[in-house]
């Protein structure tokens, strides 16, 4: 016996992927819905080797549905979660409407699974920001065995963390380089992002931070430790799909870089590759379509007395968003319906 599973979003980049790894996965699923609004009524979407037909979000009734997986934005989420949630049906949601609520558990299945019974005072489970998301997985096995004080963490982040949008301006704004008369100017970066760094995701704050870097601040401690120190310089990047971080950590104790490297190897969600020569490092091309989150140049910071930096490198579109959120509904399944 299996979910009806209701996939809220499913003609975006991640409504699409969490299709995909549901059919990958083999998710028990007996019925599936895919929702979208009513522009994209009618659009066919694959799952598996079936083709499914979106449904109008604004009239679906999800009374009867066992999971809503909701990849839409934060405005859409606030009219329709509720109404999913009162329904009866339990919401896991992708935007970030929810994950700071207290009543709202914040879960990475590798890092904090035992937060997912909280569901049950609003219906609802947040998926973290797509950059949290990879960065806890590396840092929980280590903080489990030397106590982590600090994080500093520089993000280079793909375009494609800004939806379908930012991934159709680097792919018109490279062509018209080399067309001159073709000019496109930015409109949904703030600058130039084809041949460009851009040090600003999100809005800033008062405090000369940007949203985006307090995201990673506030959803770190929810999810991991709230006495943990973290500070975020987050950067978009000419890369279409993929986030990449410079990651370095202080630890209460001394850890060695070789046991951090076992430990790491040894962790769920995590592939290791990490060898001292040309290319023996994970970038985020290679990551693509990968459920793993990769990590490399691991190695010991002499600056500090209990200090380690790595790279870690991630396919945004899965462990960030898509993935993220059906492993919660497998954590959902065997620990709380237990149905499949």
């Amino acid at each position: 016996m299996g979910y009806k599973v209701a996939v809220v979003g499913a003609t975006g980049n991640v409504g699409r992927e969490m299709l995909n790894i549901l059919d990958e996965r083999q998710f028990p699923v007996d019925e599936i819905v895919a929702l979208a609004s009513r522009k994209s009524l009618g659009t066919e979407i694959s799952f598996g080797d079936k083709t499914l037909k979106t449904k109008d979000l604004d009239t679906f009734d999800f009374t009867g549905w066992d999971i809503a997986l909701f990849a839409v934005g934060s405005e859409a989420t606030k009219i329709y979660a509720p109404k999913a949630a009162a329904a009866g049906c339990i919401v896991i949601d992708n935007s970030s409407l929810y994950r700071y609520d207290p009543d709202v558990p914040l879960i990475v299945p590798e890092v904090n699974a035992d937060a997912i019974h909280g569901y049950s005072k609003k219906n609802i489970i947040a998926n973290p920001n797509c950059s949290t998301a990879q960065m806890v997985v590396a840092l929980k096995p280590l903080h489990d065995r030397a106590r982590i004080k600090r994080v500093v963490v520089s993000t280079y982040q793909s375009v494609s963390g800004a939806g379908k949008e930012g991934i159709d301006e680097l792919w018109d704004q490279t062509k018209s380089i080399y067309n001159p008369t073709d000019n496109k100017p930015p409109k949904k970066f703030t600058k130039q992002i084809a041949f460009n760094v851009i040090p600003h995701i999100d809005v800033f704050l008062e405090d000369g931070s940007t949203k985006e870097e307090w995201k990673m601040v506030a959803e770190t401690k929810k999810i991991l430790d709230p006495s943990i120190k973290v500070t975020a310089t987050c950067v978009r990047v000419p890369v279409f799909v993929g986030h990449s971080e410079s990651i370095n950590i202080e630890f209460e104790d001394h850890l060695d870089e070789a046991e951090a490297r076992d430990i790491l190897r040894e962790s769920p969600g995590i592939m290791v590759i990490d060898k001292r020569e040309n290319g023996g490092y994970v970038t985020p091309v290679e990551c693509v379509g990968d459920y793993a989150t990769f990590i490399s140049r691991i190695r010991q910071d002499s600056t500090i007395d209990n200090g380690i930096n790595l790279w870690c490198v991630s396919d945004n579109l899965r462990k960030g968003a898509a993935l993220n959120a059906v492993q919660i509904a497998e954590v959902l399944g065997q620990r709380v319906l237990k149905k499949g």
